[in-house]
């Protein structure tokens, strides 16, 4: 059969597909053994219909070809074989033993001869080698996997396993074609014909007098958009020559839209064949119709070698004898092999891998954070809470915005092409840029209060040859900027919120494609000309677009309003859709996700799993749902070398799937070092399987590693019952811990970088409270005589962030007046009063109160702005709610909460549930609570839309301690954990249940009393201060000490030799560098502290071990089995 004829055969068959002529489909596959349809192959084993299963093998090879086929045979028939057996039907197994299975007794008469000893065994799992053997369905998928290995290394299989890539309704196309050729040739053509007959010529009937050829006229939809913009090239710094030379990509599109509507296509629409609304999109763009009449014969060099790059995989099967031709793919080139499962904390919004170092993974979630990951460590190298760093550089609207509105989520997170930089994109106007060294630190580049409303995307692009930025908004512009942050262009013209940006370049052309979501394609070069092309989107509304790896292919992916997906490839140069992937099952309540690899796959994520096809297939290739538990429409990103992809969960996290080769790259950094300080679990479970392809351990990884889900009492951080819990460390950690691991201990203070700010020693005035400003640009004091002190670091050459530092001597701040920020202590015994202070989100107002009236305070005049709560009872903790400014939560002296709102001076609600004064509140907007601790050592939960108490526990104290003192609570950037802080513990909760987690209590380097603890800005560490002046830092997740700084570090001279103890009464964490806090001291003096330049951290994570390090018992290892003696230490 010629090569035509052959493809006439294909044609034939995609028709037959689209009208729904199953059966007709299948037999003509059969007859012709062109193309072996491995979809209806499964479905047919599946279903365990033998018969069809063996006549439909048949039109491709027979048992005896070779021996492939004479495996993929007999595995077939035994499956028949064994599922007779264990219906217990005896006589029809026999029937297949005699009647299919004897012929292969030829070539392995000792197999054939155990297959006939499983006739005599009631079940015949009571063979050893079958002793696996599960139920009918999971058999017969196993078998399906060895048979389609077989099928794809079969010789006779090559080149029919793929359907070649064609147009929808090829076949009418062409004969639409040859209808408008023979109109045209009609020497009496009559407008809009009616075409009744196939069978015969088109000839029109004369008429009464000679009339033009006319074409049918297309719908105005249909015609591309009359434009008179100059050809590309014409404008800015690029040649002309560039768009000449490149006769692709965009400069086809902008050809084409300028393009006059006048010029269109001629295609006559017979009226028994009408034209389906699919080729639309296809007619949208002009062409020439065909030289010469009848059927053009398109097979070309180009064509056979993309037919040869299509060919799947050869299976290294039993079979040893080489082949002439080995595909280049397979779908074990998928990464679907679930390899571990990670809390993040809150919905992941956006993940990116970072281009060389294929295990670095970049989050950002709901709640603002951002995310680094190294997934060969399964660990959060560097955490960033969202932070506005300097509020009075943004705009007037972005400052209301952020004190009334939700909190800000990440839209975005994306590595520049180098990895140098990390560029994030949040949901109200701001862009933030971080400069990434390697040494697993996001630094502060710069902040750009980008657009109005929401910055909905954000790329790196390289006009001119220089690295820019480029975002989109709901303020339906499109901008660029330099890494300065000084805007370099402004693109005007769509006419709704643009939703994504794809910048790219071909050859010597910079362009960048926008996507609105009316569903508006433009392009735009990097002037000030406006946009290039418009078109339509399908589905016309949120679409993302992006280009293959290797840059040359265009793919776009959407959703309508009405929840129908759509996934594409574009032809550049024509502007028009090439082919649509089919795979969609069901209506999507928001926008579809998807990502591209390796030049070859597209993925996206729907109906809660991830779907992939091959880019040369519009059928849908294979589904995975990573063992459940994905979002419903989860985001996902592959690494640059396509061997891992990460998928989003619906608990707040995300999971990592890899193929063998991402295997390996996750298990290089897990040296043996390393793999000797595993959990006795974990390490078990990796011995278990000496394959590559581990999936044991992620199963730990999964149950381990999330502590919120499965909380479980931990004391002094060591776990009861052996579980690994997620922890943060750094690669330094790990390298670490290959040494013997030894306490790090501060004993001089030129082993750290310390800093006293002036005027504050004040031996009459304790520093109660102590706060950073949001921005850390500066410390807010509060003393026990009610007076609040604020200092400020300059921003200069020493310091060019303006940021505190220890490095720096800061300025005590005030106002020109002279103002202090001084409470109503009128008729208030200071002795007993309990102080209390909170910070306006965006640092311009300070509310405060010792003991009597709560005060509101302008921060930059030191005014009173007003009074309010009045004693009694005093108030004795502020916290502003995080989603309104105007409703503050006061904890009351007589044990109460109110909720008070500001705005109208009025007490909404008042909570009661305590027995004692209130010593600590905390939102979380995750759980929606609020919870309040007490000096009743109780903690409470409450609603925070309804404000009804959920539950109250008494947090778990030594035997023999009293239920007393102040108890503070502070929640994890993840809104899920909950630091409990009590002069005899540090704890941690599952505040999802209330459930503890973890303890540690007061031991061995460390025996006093804690007088204050506070977590890092990324919930990393935990500062705790004793009140013998003692400070420890702590591994946040698993409690266990990393550094102690000696007393000599936070007390003057004169404070070590004095009479009178002096110690940390209060712990204040940076809020953006996590390595920096402040301390309080009970002699008025605050300090900031931080680690020395050369260490530039506090210590290292201990190792999980059995409690003793160095040969002495660890201060925060010892073991779980306390007795109360034990705990009183």
């Amino acid at each position: 059969m010629t090569s035509l004829s052959r493809e006439l055969v294909f044609l034939i068959l995609q028709f037959l597909e689209e009208e729904k002529f199953k059966e007709a489909v299948h037999r003509l596959e059969k007859e012709s053994g062109f193309f072996f349809n491995m979809k209806y192959f499964e479905e047919k084993v599946q279903a365990g219909e033998w018969e069809e299963v063996e006549k439909y093998l048949s039109g491709f090879t027979k048992v005896d070809d070779n021996r492939y086929s004479m495996k993929i045979f007999f595995e077939i028939r035994k499956q028949k074989y064994l599922e007779a057996l264990d219906r217990q039907e005896k006589a029809k197994a026999v029937e297949i033993l005699v009647g299919d299975l004897k012929m292969f007794s030829t070539f392995n008469e000792e197999l054939y001869k155990e297959i006939t000893q499983l006739l005599t065994l009631n079940n015949f799992r009571e063979n050893e080698q079958l002793s696996k053997y599960g139920d009918t369905k999971t058999a017969r998928s196993i078998m399906l996997i060895e048979l389609k290995k077989l099928i794809e290394a079969n010789p006779l299989f090559r080149d029919k396993l793929i359907f070649p890539t064609l147009k929808s309704s090829r076949l009418r196309t062409l004969i639409n074609q040859s209808l408008n050729w023979q109109h045209q040739l009609c020497k009496n053509p009559r407008p809009n014909p009616d075409i009744k007959t196939l069978f015969t010529d088109h000839t029109c009937a004369p008429p009464n007098g000679p009339l033009a050829p006319t074409p049918v006229n297309l719908p105005i939809a249909a015609v591309a958009k009359p434009a008179a913009y100059t050809p590309l090239g014409a404008h800015g710094p690029f040649p002309p020559t560039a768009a000449t030379s490149n006769a692709n990509a965009l400069a086809g599109w902008m050809a084409n839209a300028s393009a006059s509507s006048s010029v269109q296509a001629a295609v006559v629409t017979a009226s028994t064949m009408p034209v389906p609304q699919n080729q639309v999109s296809i007619l949208k763009r002009p062409r020439t119709p065909p030289a010469t009449p009848g059927m053009v014969d398109y097979q070309n060099a180009d064509h056979e070698q993309l037919m040869k790059r299509l060919r799947p995989g050869h299976s290294v099967e039993e079979v040893s004898y080489p082949l002439a031709r080995q595909a280049s793919w397979s779908l074990d080139d998928l990464p679907r092999q679930v390899t571990m499962t990670l809390h993040q904390g809150s919905s992941v919004t956006s993940m990116d891998f970072h281009p060389s170092h294929h295990t670095l993974l970049l989050v950002g979630s709901n709640n603002g954070e951002i995310t680094l990951w190294e997934l060969s460590l399964r660990e959060k190298l560097v955490s960033k809470p969202f932070k506005i760093w300097d509020v009075s550089a943004c705009s007037l609207p972005f400052q209301a915005a952020a004190v009334k509105d939700a909190p800000i989520s990440v839209s975005r997170v994306t590595w520049s092409p180098d990895g140098s930089f990390v560029g994030i994109a949040f949901t109200k106007h701001l862009i933030h840029l971080y400069a990434y060294t390697g040494s697993n630190e996001l630094a502060h580049r710069i902040e750009v209060d980008a657009h109005v409303g929401g910055v909905n995307d954000l790329a790196f692009a390289h006009p001119n040859k220089q690295l820019c930025i480029v975002t989109c908004g709901d303020d339906k512009l499109i901008k660029v900027w330099d890494l300065n942050g000084r805007k370099l262009f402004n693109f005007e013209g769509h006419e709704a919120p643009v939703y994504s940006i794809c910048p790219h370049h071909k050859e010597n052309i910079q362009f960048i494609f926008s996507t609105a979501i009316d569903g508006k394609i433009k392009a735009w070069l990097y002037d000030n000309v406006g946009s290039r092309v418009d078109y339509d989107a399908p589905g016309h509304w949120c679409t993302t677009m992006l280009y293959s790896a290797d840059g040359t292919r265009l793919f776009s992916c959407g959703t309508s309003k009405d929840g129908d997906s759509f996934l594409v490839e574009w032809n550049e140069s024509e502007g028009a859709i090439k082919r649509t992937y089919n795979g969609f099952r069901k209506k999507s309540a928001g926008v579809v996700q998807f990502d591209t690899t390796q030049n070859r796959f597209l993925a996206a994520g729907e109906d809660g799993q991830v779907k992939f096809w091959d880019m040369d297939n519009i059928n849908l290739l294979i589904s995975a749902d990573a063992d459940g538990g994905l979002q419903g429409l989860p985001r996902l990103r592959f690494n640059k070398e396509g061997n891992i992809l990460a998928v989003t969960t619906v608990d707040n996290g995300f999971k990592i799937l890899a193929n063998a080769s991402g295997l390996r790259s996750l298990r290089t950094m897990e040296t043996p070092a390393f793999e000797a300080l595993r959990s006795p679990i974990e390490s078990a479970a990796i011995k278990v399987s000496g394959s590559s392809t581990v999936n044991v351990s992620p199963v730990n990884c999964k149950v381990e590693r999330s502590s919120p889900v499965r909380p479980s009492p931990i004391l002094n951080g060591v776990d009861t019952i052996g579980r690994s819990v997620e922890k943060s460390r750094t690669v330094e950690d790990v390298i670490d811990r290959a040494k013997p691991w030894q306490l790090y201990e501060i004993l001089d203070p030129v082993q750290c970088r310390s800093v006293t700010m002036p005027d504050s020693t004040d031996s009459s005035s304790k520093v109660v409270r102590l706060l950073y400003t949001n921005s850390g640009v500066g410390i807010l004091a509060l003393g026990s005589n009610g007076i609040q002190k604020l200092w400020k670091w300059a921003r200069n050459e020493q310091n060019p962030t303006g940021k505190a530092t220890a490095s720096i001597v800061p300025q005590h701040w005030q106002p020109n007046s002279g103002l202090l920020m001084t409470n109503d202590i009128s008729g208030v015994n200071l002795e007993e009063a309990v102080p209390c202070i909170a910070l306006s989100k965006n640092d311009s107002y300070v509310m405060s109160a010792c003991g009597g009236k709560v005060s509101l305070f302008n921060m930059m005049t030191f005014k009173v702005m007003t009074t309010f709560m009045p004693p009694p009872p005093a108030s004795t903790f502020l916290a502003f709610h995080p989603q309104d400014n105007n409703i503050i939560a006061i904890g009351m002296e007589d044990s109460t909460i109110h909720i008070y709102n500001v705005r109208v001076d009025e007490v909404k609600s008042k909570l009661k549930g305590h027995q004692k004064r209130i010593t600590g509140l905390a939102f979380s907007t995750n759980l929606n609570i609020l919870v309040s601790s007490g000096a009743d050592a109780h903690l409470c939960v409450w609603n925070i839309d309804t404000w009804e108490k959920r539950k109250s526990i008494p947090i778990q104290l030594p035997a023999g301690k009293s239920p007393v003192g102040g108890t503070r609570v502070q929640f994890h950037t993840d809104q899920l954990r909950l630091l409990v802080v009590h002069e005899t513990q540090l704890a941690i909760y599952d505040a999802s249940k209330m459930e503890r987690i973890r303890q540690w209590v007061p031991q061995d380097v460390l025996p006093a009393p804690i007088s204050y603890a506070a977590y890092s800005c990324n919930s990393q560490l935990i500062y705790a201060a004793f009140c013998d002046a003692n400070i420890g830092v702590f591994d946040a997740d698993s409690l266990r000490l990393r550094c102690r700084i000696a007393p000599s570090i936070c007390l003057s001279p004169a404070a070590l030799n004095g009479s009178q103890a002096v110690y940390p009464l209060v712990v204040a964490a940076h809020p953006l560098e996590a390595n920096q806090f402040a301390v309080g001291l009970t002699d008025g003096s605050v300090k900031v502290i931080e680690p020395s330049e050369s260490e530039g951290k506090w210590g290292t994570s201990p190792p999980m071990d059995n409690g003793i390090l160095n040969g002495r018992a660890g201060s925060s290892s010892t073991t779980s089995n306390h007795t109360a003696d034990q705990a009183q230490r």
